[in-house]
């Protein structure tokens, strides 16, 4: 249930109930890679590119408010590594009241709908989202169909993944992309929250471009890309090609040529 306070909080992650988020917390997952050295340069350039708000782990806070040129800040509440036994265990890093500490307008929860961790993470969830409802924060669910036997672009299992963010309580849910337009349609179909996409590793400008006009074209709310943006050459000029898209409804050529990117073919 939202209130005044997640409302207004809201407002400052998005533009007029559209979100483009970088995640950054990648730090925790795979090191200091491409784009994270120097995450302040980083930041000012996606902010300045159009980003609604970044994300990214607790203890990046101090590098993050001076940097982000007024626009909203995430804290992410849980990790795991590449390196270790499993990826997929996403541990606890944070709570709901560290996040405010660190200057947060909102939190972020990761959880992988259909693997062995998932009814730890349901918990979990289920408890930030209550934490969180208390001091009027709202939360992102990152709910992706990940496991055994399941298919991470399978519309159905994206659709059920959504469904259990809003069950749980969150505010605004990020998943994995189906593919196309048609598909995803019933994704966003299958929870009244605001839907947006994961980028995942890092196309070509024109795919990145093409599958932000899919999620908008099938009614999704925006995207929460991480590696596709901040592991850019240029951060600033894709921000602009993906705010493009998402904010003032360009078509992928458009948006590509506003943001001074090449036009593949």
């Amino acid at each position: 249930m939202t209130t005044t306070g997640t409302d207004a909080r809201l407002e400052r992650i998005g533009t007029d109930g559209s979100y483009v988020i970088i995640p950054m917390d990648h730090g925790i997952t795979m090191g200091a890679v491409q784009g994270l050295k120097e995450i302040e340069s980083t930041i000012d350039g996606v902010t300045r590119g159009g980003a609604d708000a970044v994300l990214t782990q607790k203890g990046i806070a101090p590098r993050v408010h001076e940097n982000k040129n007024g626009k909203g800040y995430i804290v992410h509440l849980n990790g795991s590594t590449t390196i270790g036994p499993d990826e997929q265990d996403k541990r606890m890093t944070g709570t709901v009241e560290e996040a405010i500490r660190a200057g947060a307008d909102a939190v972020s929860f990761h959880i992988n709908v259909g693997s062995d961790h998932e009814p730890d993470q349901i918990s979990q969830l289920a408890e930030v989202t209550e934490n969180a409802e208390r001091f009027g924060i709202p939360v992102l669910a990152m709910a992706y169909a990940r496991g055994p036997g399941v298919d991470s672009t399978d519309p159905e299992a994206l659709g059920h993944a959504v469904r259990l963010a809003e069950e749980l309580g969150a505010d605004l849910v990020k998943t994995g992309y189906s593919g196309d337009a048609e598909s995803f349609q019933h994704v966003v179909e299958s929870t009244r929250l605001p839907v947006v996409i994961a980028g995942g590793s890092k196309g070509t400008d024109r795919e990145t471009i093409e599958m932000v006009r899919g999620v908008m074209d099938a009614g999704g709310a925006g995207v929460s890309m991480g590696r596709s943006i901040f592991q850019h050459e240029d951060p600033e000029a894709i921000a602009t090609a993906v705010s493009g898209v998402v904010h003032d409804d360009r078509s992928v050529d458009e948006a590509l040529t506003e943001a001074g990117l090449a036009i593949e073919a």
